[in-house]
């Protein structure tokens, strides 16, 4: 390079390539091209999510560390990594999904996933039916010749209800109908869908995996190999792809995660026990209390913990709610899961705002349900903040 121009060398830097040794961390490749010697080896390249990487939205080197990390955690043949969660449940459902298809899907869910399911409908007349999410008969009884899609949430957003995923996913695999399961909530350490039946599994990992309230992202990992590089060949083309950056920062605190999980699950344990207690809170949902739904299940299907997310029911309805959420001091009131600190939310008027009434009550939303999305904190500094807040409401 010597022989170049000032002006050239400036445009070309020399790229280090460490021989002796290698990174103990996932380095950051930032840049989004990738050079080649030759032409052949270049178009070799087009159409393979493993690939050579060439241009950061087919391939990148940290956002595949990720995309490997996540495989192997949930035990899949691949995975897609996304800008964000909706990204990766949009991309899922439109690489699946064609005009007149029908889908069905759980009642209790996450309020972004069921403005999705209206929009289908409206924009690409998708049908989409509505089951519990408990029991594998009603399942049974939805399906129909156009069904293509049974999408679940392992815990549902946001009353904590367990979904029988192993009888439910049995049904949708004899039918050929393609199971898909939101695990955000308990994270691979918890629970690892695809050996229970699923076919493809989704997280936002702008949540626990993530953990720092610094990132957004998504992924989706594949049971199947085929499936996978379908998925991976819709989801480029639709773009929402994961930053390089992002994925390095979602790696960093995948690192922690197994820690944080242990102290997500045990605070949230201990704090449902006092909630259920204090007669300012008229139930309480989470699925480690022996009262929830299916604890029983729960205790089964979950490893290590039940999870650090809860939602409560306040005497009081709507402004309960409201005084609750705003008296907090410890906790934060936030629209965010999954981080370090312990947030709040009134999903009512926020995440789950587009639903009707009847839709709500069919989730299990009530005016004055309150989700609560345990953080890391000391316990005892937790239960004062919310004892607090709780006796405002007398």
């Amino acid at each position: 390079m010597n022989e170049l121009h000032r002006q050239t060398r400036a445009v070309h830097p020399p790229v280090p390539q460490p021989t002796g040794s290698r990174p103990l961390g996932v380095p950051i490749y930032q840049g989004h091209l990738f050079e080649f010697e030759g032409a052949e080896a270049l178009a070799e390249a087009f159409g393979d999510p493993y690939g050579a990487p060439f241009y950061s939205r087919l391939g990148n080197p940290t956002v595949r560390a990720l995309e490997a990390a996540l495989t192997d955690l949930e035990g899949g043949a691949g995975a897609v990594a996304a800008a964000s969660g909706m990204g990766a449940i949009n991309g899922v459902l439109q690489s699946l999904l064609r005009t007149g298809d029908h889908l069905i899907a759980q009642r209790s869910l996450y309020g972004g996933t069921y403005a999705v399911f209206e929009d289908l409908a409206a924009r690409w007349g998708i049908e989409v039916t509505y089951v519990s999410g408990q029991d594998p008969e009603e399942v049974r009884a939805a399906l129909r010749p156009n069904t293509k899609v049974l999408y679940l949430e392992t815990i549902s957003n946001p009353v904590v209800r367990v979904a029988d995923l192993a009888a439910l996913f049995a049904v949708s695999r004899e039918a050929g109908v393609v199971g898909v399961v939101d695990n955000t909530f308990a994270t691979p350490l918890l629970c690892r869908p695809l050996e229970l039946g699923a076919d493809i599994v989704v997280h936002s990992t702008t949540k626990f995996i993530s953990g720092h309230g610094d990132v957004l992202g998504g992924i989706s990992v594949y049971a199947d190999a085929e499936r996978h590089k379908a998925g991976w060949a819709y989801a480029v083309e639709l773009g929402a792809i994961a930053d390089p950056f992002a994925a390095w920062l979602t790696l960093r605190g995948l690192v922690t995660l197994p820690l944080r999980l242990e102290r997500h699950s045990a605070n949230a344990l201990l704090l449902a026990g006092k909630l259920a207690a204090h007669p300012a809170v008229a139930h309480v949902h989470y699925p480690g209390l022996p009262d929830h739904p299916e604890h029983a299940l729960a205790s089964r299907m979950l490893s290590g913990g039940f999870g650090g997310m809860m939602a409560i029911d306040l005497v009081g309805g709507r402004a309960a709610g409201q005084t609750f959420a705003e008296a907090v001091r410890v906790a934060a009131l936030a629209m965010s899961l999954g981080e370090s600190k312990t947030l709040v939310s009134h999903p009512a008027s926020t995440s789950h705002r587009m639903l009707d009434t009847d839709a709500l009550a069919a989730a299990g939303i009530g005016a004055g349900t309150v989700r609560i999305s345990v953080g890391i904190e000391h316990p005892d500094d937790l239960w004062a903040d919310f004892s607090q807040a709780l006796d405002k409401l007398s």
